[in-house]
């Protein structure tokens, strides 16, 4: 009797424990922004020229002073989530943030060479919040007599490969309301509780594998070495190679391409979090790669970063 008693106290023990665990789940942050279709059917958007290259990206700002809508709209997605315990990133807030830093230059250069390479508005963005995940939100109104409904689609993109890792979608039941947060609510909510399960479980695996970035290895043209230069035996390639299977997860990476001059790492999957705490990304994981290389073999290198999720590594000079 006494041996079923305590494994009675210890099963209620371990259903306790999962329970206390599962309600401290560590949730992923987010972040609701109107998508790039949106924007572009209702004109909010801005040019900028990529080395050479003009594209065309959404103008969160202009969106966000002159469609209250999109602000309310926003704000309905940011409450629902909020109800799950989901951690908040703000866009406006975070738009604001971007702007005080006037001292930041939108292009990085080589000290010795003047080679350079631009970040764009939205990896920028995306660097700044730091949200591990971006919800994209499209919506249409339709009428029929005096009764509205709302047709919305709800993506949710990692920040750092800009992979769809969760979707909801539908129209909601026809209504006399014609204001746009009871009609999303209305539309949104049947789907809602399953959009959240996928977005967990893309972070859980995150967690048990480590975030996707990609890491570019490159050399600046005045180089003196490249990849096939030998150093204690090891073409720099191999040793590059070697540090890469060491610090990923569960040695999770993809050396999609290579030469004596460049080498591609894809689907590369690195901590969560660096030794202090802080997020870890592709531009920290570039740097640890840096450091190793000069304390090693004594070779400088430049970091430049690609929003979240792409690091690049020129080696040859700063």
């Amino acid at each position: 009797m006494k041996t079923r008693m305590k494994k009675g106290w210890l099963c209620a023990a371990l259903l306790l424990w999962s329970a206390v665990s599962a309600g401290q789940a560590k949730r992923p942050t987010v972040m609701v922004v109107p998508s790039d279709a949106w924007c572009g059917q209702n004109q909010y958007v801005s040019y900028y020229d990529n080395q050479g290259v003009t594209e065309m990206i959404p103008n969160y700002k202009a969106a966000l002073q002159s469609n209250t809508d999109l602000l309310l709209a926003i704000s309905k997605i940011n409450t629902l989530m909020a109800a799950r315990n989901f951690p908040l990133k703000d866009l406006e807030s975070t738009l604001k943030s971007i702007e005080r830093q006037t001292a930041e230059d939108n292009m990085m250069t080589s000290k010795t060479s003047g080679a350079s390479t631009a970040e764009s508005p939205i990896d920028r963005l995306r660097r700044t919040a730091k949200a591990d995940i971006i919800l994209q939100l499209t919506w249409t109104v339709n009428t029929v007599g005096p009764k509205h409904s709302i047709t919305y689609n709800l993506q949710a993109l990692d920040s750092y490969t800009n992979k769809q890792v969760a979707g909801a979608q539908g129209t909601g039941q026809p209504s006399f309301s014609a204001e746009i947060p009871v009609l999303l609510e209305e539309a949104v909510q049947v789907h809602m509780d399953n959009f959240c399960t996928q977005l967990q479980n893309h972070f859980d695996d995150l967690y048990a594998n480590g975030r996707e970035v990609n890491l570019d290895i490159k050399l600046w043209d005045n180089s003196d070495i490249d990849l096939e230069t030998e150093f204690d035996g090891m073409e720099l390639t191999e040793i590059i190679d070697d540090w890469v299977a060491a610090n990923t997860m569960n040695h999770m990476y993809n050396k999609s391409d290579a030469s004596e001059n460049f080498i591609q790492f894809e689907q590369v999957r690195i901590p969560m979090y660096r030794e202090n705490g802080n997020p870890m990304d592709a531009e920290h994981f570039a740097r640890n790669l840096r450091q190793f290389l000069r304390k090693t073999y004594g070779l400088q290198s430049k970091v430049l970063s690609r929003g979240l999720g792409r690091g690049v590594l020129i080696i040859g000079e700063k």
